[in-house]
Parts: structure tokens; sequence; C-alpha cells
């Protein structure tokens, strides 16, 4: 199973989501993380980012800043949007109704609907990238658990 995670610029909230569930599951699956603008592409997750994920046990240091393509709907079989916009941006891009069933709000996985947006920390400081890793987290387990029952 490949499962992509998305936020807008991909130096923040997708690459600790993916850190977080490459941690939780078997390495038959493949995780990955993109963004929607190509603003930051190339460049490595934000600092906090990746200070948060190493403070517990994960390393993003090596993750490369990506904007999401067509090709990204085909391949992957899930993929899970960080808030709102991003949800928007990524179905406006769904080119059938295959595509668009494979893409839902990260935070949905918690039963949550009316609480599905996973905060942008990037004007934020540490306090605010540790909330985000706790969200995350949850959200993580709760796919884990979906996918491997």
């Amino acid at each position: 199973m490949k499962i992509l995670m998305v936020c807008l610029g991909n130096i923040c909230r997708s690459p600790l989501a993916e850190g977080i569930m490459k941690s939780k599951l078997p390495q038959d699956f493949f995780v990955d993380s993109v963004g929607t603008i190509s603003q930051h592409e190339g460049e490595h997750p934000d600092k906090r980012a990746i200070k948060t994920a190493a403070n517990h046990g994960i390393d993003i240091s090596k993750q490369v800043s990506r904007p999401i393509t067509s090709a990204d709907l085909n391949s992957f079989d899930k993929i899970y949007c960080m808030d709102i916009d991003v949800y928007e941006d990524v179905i406006s891009k769904a080119k059938n109704e295959e595509q668009r069933q494979k893409i839902s709000l990260f935070l949905e996985e918690l039963g949550d609907h009316e609480n599905a947006e996973v905060p942008d920390p990037y004007w934020g400081d540490m306090d605010d990238f540790e909330r985000v890793y706790q969200l995350l987290d949850k959200g993580c387990n709760a796919i884990r658990n979906k996918l491997i029952s």
C-alpha cells in the first residue's frame, strides 16, 4: 500500500506525518509526502519540524520537499490532506471518481469531522510543532489500526 501525506509547502506537517507513519507501519508500506505549492521544492523540512521529530526518535532530516503531481493521484492508494484548503486543492486535481475516493482529510481518521484540520505550525514556535506532532501521532495510530487489523 502507498500512502501520501499532503500539506501546503511540504516542510512542516506532511514531513512530520510521513516520518511518524513510517515509524508505525511495516516496511512493505510506502509512505511519502508532498505539498500543494512548489515554493519549497528541493528544501529539507523546517528545522523545527526536524527537531520535533528527533525529540521523538524519528529522523526526517533527509526528506526533500516536492509538489504533488498528477502521477501521485494515480499511484497512491490513500492521500491524506492536512487541512480543508489543501484538500480542496488536491480534489481539484483529481481526474475521476477513483482518484477522488483516495483523498481525505487526515484527522477525519479520528472520527472528529468538525475539527479535522491539522493547524500549520509554520508561523508558530516549538510548542506549536509539538502540538501538531501529537495530533499527527494520534491520526497515524488511527490509520495504522485501520490498515493493520
